[in-house]
């Protein structure tokens, strides 16, 4: 049995992965780190829990041999628009904790899932259908530090043996915890708005495509690129993933087919759309489909239904 360690398990995808992985692996098997924000009451009194600052290499080692961790999924990052306001920061913890996750992992021949993004990208790289080999020129820290990532996996896979392993998340959607500062949060804040006030107002243009992911797609793909057969993994840390793409009007109208009052305006965040117009419209997965046969479940119709059923419930 695998004993798992996840890093920023408080976060938004982390704090469902937790959860998602017990059931799995079985509750004392996977260990829930945080460092300054509370984890959840539902994870840390479900299973074994960790304080770790996960910039220090050292507090990690620690936690890894006490708990014999045999794989880590990296979920720590500052994201695009939080980065933009304090680069220096953004740099620090996205690549210190990468460095440490795969240095500590290379000590006990282990794995690391890091997640990349669609922010690794950039305004030369094709924009519809983003082939999973391209060119990768991003335009804020947050990306930076993802190819930076993906490179430094590829070397500890090449170089040490890690197992690195990894695929490059578009936009996640989620109704249990709140985003935390990226250009995508908009897919998540318009479902709240929606059930609260029939109204949102949007920080990106009408027209501004972006790939999304329902969160339970998120979490498969992370479980089933850890679980695939090595031996036919080509681009073992950077799959591109995606389940759909639209813009603001498209899931607007989307949600006007179970609350037709509902009424979408603009204030545009010149910060988050430039950044959204240096990402893709749609990424071509045609290579996880074949390398571990990633297939979402989830489009955007039926995300609908279950975000303002679940959202509504959450309010009440």
């Amino acid at each position: 049995m695998k004993n798992i360690l996840v890093i920023g398990a408080a976060g938004q995808i982390g704090s469902e992965l937790v959860p998602y992985l017990r059931k799995i692996y079985g509750d004392n098997h996977v260990i829930a780190t945080f460092n300054r924000t509370p984890l959840p009451a539902e994870i840390s009194e479900a299973g074994p829990t960790a304080q770790m600052n996960a910039t220090d290499g050292n507090s990690m080692y620690q936690v890894i041999k006490k708990y014999n961790i045999d794989a880590i999924y990296n979920l720590v990052a500052v994201l695009s628009a939080k980065g933009e306001a304090n680069p220096p920061l953004s740099w620090k913890i996205n690549m210190e904790t990468t460095f440490n996750c795969l240095e500590n992992m290379k000590e006990v021949k282990g794995a690391v899932f890091t997640p990349s993004s669609i922010g690794a990208f950039g305004l030369t790289t094709p924009q519809d259908q983003t082939p999973q080999d391209t060119i990768m020129r991003p335009s804020t820290i947050y990306g930076i530090s993802k190819v930076a990532g993906e490179l430094l996996a590829d070397y500890y896979h090449l170089k040490y043996g890690v197992d690195a392993r990894g695929v490059r998340f578009p936009g996640i959607i989620s109704n249990v915890t709140m985003p935390g500062g990226g250009t995508t949060d908009y897919a998540v804040e318009i479902y709240y708005e929606a059930i609260k006030n029939q109204k949102y107002t949007s920080n990106l243009k009408a027209g501004t495509f972006l790939d999304m992911m329902y969160m339970p797609d998120a979490l498969a793909a992370a479980v089933q690129i850890m679980e695939a057969d090595p031996a036919k993994l080509i681009h073992r840390n950077c799959f591109n993933v995606t389940a759909m793409s639209f813009d603001p009007e498209i899931i607007a109208a989307a949600i006007r087919k179970h609350i037709p009052e509902f009424v979408l305006d603009y204030n545009v965040d010149p910060v988050k759309q430039a950044i959204a117009e240096s990402w893709p419209n749609s990424m071509d997965d045609s290579c996880a489909r074949a390398e571990w046969g990633w297939k979402p479940e989830y489009n955007l119709e039926t995300m609908t239904i279950d975000m303002l059923e679940k959202v509504a419930a959450k309010l009440k």
